[in-house]
């Protein structure tokens, strides 16, 4: 009888995220449809379908979120803002945001890092501590996988390949990772994640207790509606 409540509860818990996922992954590709509704034209589109493909999205919804932000269903009024600061212990912190309320989603997010020992800075205070990258990991820990993937990947036009405890990443220019993710998949060599992201220059080591509180400062933001992704330059334990 115990049994029943429980899983019904992890089932809502996971209805909850997906439903949160998809609602970000639904404002991404709104905004990127604003430079056009093809895909195949429009890179950050393009990108964005695939997060939404892979996330087991219906592409009758895609659609519709395509079609709302090229104009077809009318105006949208979401904007894309990016606040910078800092968390506990200084950790530099870039948080990117698609909303419709810029003053609702500015208070949420100072008072989150308020209530875990950050503030928030000004445009650039952080900003130079990152650099824009494609970024795609994958398991290499089946033999000879890693050198499989180096071998692609620099043919292909990436930039560096980093490998740690059977996982590498393979690291390029935003312009070239469309080339790059394209030829990969060619060669059968599927990522575990593929994106581009705002990667730190440096990671800094943190204390445990300051890695705890900085955790819940991800979670904390990563809930707020408004939050699309969170970067961070602290070196955490996987």
């Amino acid at each position: 009888m115990g049994r029943g409540p429980s899983i019904e509860n992890r089932k809502n818990a996971e209805d909850a995220r997906r439903g949160k996922i998809f609602t970000k992954l639904i404002r991404e590709i709104t905004i990127a449809a604003r430079n056009g509704g093809d895909p195949a034209t429009n890179a950050r589109l393009r990108m964005g379908v695939d997060k939404a493909l892979s996330a087991n999205m219906s592409k009758d919804t895609i659609e519709r979120a395509i079609r709302r932000g090229s104009g077809a269903e009318g105006a949208d009024d979401m904007q894309e803002l990016r606040y910078e600061g800092y968390g506990p212990s200084g950790v530099a912190l870039i948080i990117d945001t698609m909303t419709d309320n810029p003053v609702r989603t500015v208070s949420d997010v100072r008072h989150a890092l308020s209530k875990h020992g950050g503030n928030l800075g000004t445009s650039g205070s952080v900003a130079f501590q990152f650099k824009r990258l494609g970024e795609l990991a994958f398991d290499t820990s089946a033999a000879g996988a890693e050198d499989r993937l180096l071998e692609v990947a620099l043919d292909a036009g990436a930039d560096d390949v980093q490998s740690e405890a059977g996982q590498s990443v393979v690291l390029c220019a935003p312009e070239n990772f469309e080339a790059v993710k394209k030829a990969l998949t060619a060669a059968g060599l599927e990522p575990l994640r593929a994106d581009v992201v705002m990667r730190p220059e440096n990671r800094v080591a943190v204390t445990s207790e300051t890695e705890e509180t900085l955790r819940d400062l991800l979670d904390w933001l990563e809930e707020l509606d408004d939050v699309q992704e969170v970067y961070h330059n602290a070196a955490l334990a996987d």
